[in-house]
């Protein structure tokens, strides 16, 4: 790994001299690293001849797993600005990918929707990832799905655990 390359940084100390080393996981950040980068290449492909990005693909697997959600539901998910979101969810909806509808009660709110399209293409992303995801889990063994589970939920923001 490329921490393992610089031998610098196993030696380096902090200014209160104790070994970086001891306190930063370096090997789990880069496996974080590079399984974040194969477990995106796959939907980047297919999200590129689209002229999308991943901002594009967040929106739609959050709107395709929560029919209904509201605009701001999505910002909250998303921790994002409207300015943010506004871009990326015209472009999916004048792609045809999701459409949205005025709320019963106040017409100002706003509830997304996939599209048949829409749908399509959230599974086209979604597959590839699922099976990198059952690959992994069962080179891991018994019981992985429930400790990585665990794992990543401890990773989030602890308002969102």
């Amino acid at each position: 790994m490329a921490g393992q390359a610089n031998k610098k940084a196993d030696t380096d100390t902090s200014p209160a001299g104790t070994d970086i080393t001891d306190a930063v996981d370096f090997e789990i950040i880069e496996l974080l690293f590079f399984a974040y980068r194969d477990f995106t290449s796959d939907p980047d492909v297919i999200l590129e001849k689209r002229g999308f990005g991943r901002a594009h693909h967040r929106v739609l697997h959050f709107v395709d797993r929560e029919p209904g959600m509201t605009v701001a539901d999505l910002l909250d998910t998303l921790r994002i600005t409207k300015q943010s979101l506004a871009r990326v969810l015209k472009q999916l909806i004048d792609s045809g990918y999701i459409h949205q509808v005025a709320g019963p009660e106040d017409r100002r709110q706003r509830k997304l929707y996939t599209t048949k399209e829409g749908k399509t293409l959230a599974r086209a992303l979604a597959e590839p990832q699922s099976r990198r995801i059952a690959e992994a889990l069962a080179k891991t063994g018994p019981g992985a799905r429930d400790t990585i589970k665990r794992f990543l939920a401890g990773m989030k923001t602890a308002e969102e655990n």
